[in-house]
C-alpha cells in the first residue's frame, strides 16, 4: 500500500476529502509564502491562521448583514442591501478540519496544531453565532439521544 495515499488501492484517485485537503494545504501554503516576510510552515502560528481566514472572507458568497441593516436578523429580505458576502461558517469550519488533519499529516505535533488553537475555535464559535444571528437563523447544536432511549422508540414503532 503506498503511504501517501490512504485509499485501499494505490492505484485509485485520491478522494474527494483527500483532494479537498491538499488544495486547502496548498492554499495556505502559497499565503505562508506571499505573507510579509514569507513565513515557514515551522513558524506560523494561530495569529495567520485567524489572518488567513479574514483573508478568504473576499471570497465568501454569503451575505452576512451587519449590526446597523435594517434586515439584520431577517432570515429572508424582501430586498437587496449593501451588506457584505463573507465565507460561511460551515465552510470555515470544515476547512480548518481538514487543514488541522493536513498539519498532523505534514508532520507537525498534534498537541501544538494552530488549527486546533482555543483562540482559532473561539474565532469560529463567534462567527457561527454572529452568522446566525445576521441571517434570522437559529443555531442548535444536536445532541445524540441516549441509546436506550433509542431502542424503546424502535420497539414502540
Amino acid at each position: 500500500m503506498d503511504p501517501t495515499n490512504n485509499s485501499s488501492s494505490s492505484s485509485s484517485s485520491p478522494s474527494r476529502y483527500e483532494s479537498q485537503k491538499r488544495r486547502d494545504w496548498d492554499t495556505f501554503g502559497q499565503y505562508l509564502r506571499n505573507n510579509k516576510p514569507p513565513l515557514s510552515f515551522a513558524h506560523f502560528n494561530p495569529s495567520h491562521v485567524l489572518e488567513f481566514l479574514h483573508y478568504l472572507d473576499q471570497f465568501g458568497k454569503t451575505k452576512i448583514h451587519i449590526l446597523t441593516c435594517p434586515y439584520f436578523g431577517v432570515p429572508n429580505p424582501p430586498t437587496a442591501c449593501p451588506c457584505p458576502f463573507r465565507q460561511a461558517w460551515g465552510s470555515l469550519d470544515a476547512l480548518v478540519g481538514r487543514l488541522r488533519a493536513a498539519y498532523d499529516e505534514h508532520g507537525g505535533n498534534p498537541e501544538t496544531n494552530p488549527f486546533g488553537a482555543p483562540e482559532v475555535r473561539r474565532f469560529l464559535r463567534e462567527v457561527r453565532d454572529f452568522q446566525a444571528k445576521s441571517r434570522g437563523i437559529s443555531y442548535e447544536k444536536k445532541r445524540k439521544r441516549p441509546k436506550q432511549k433509542q431502542q424503546e422508540d424502535r420497539q414502540q414503532e
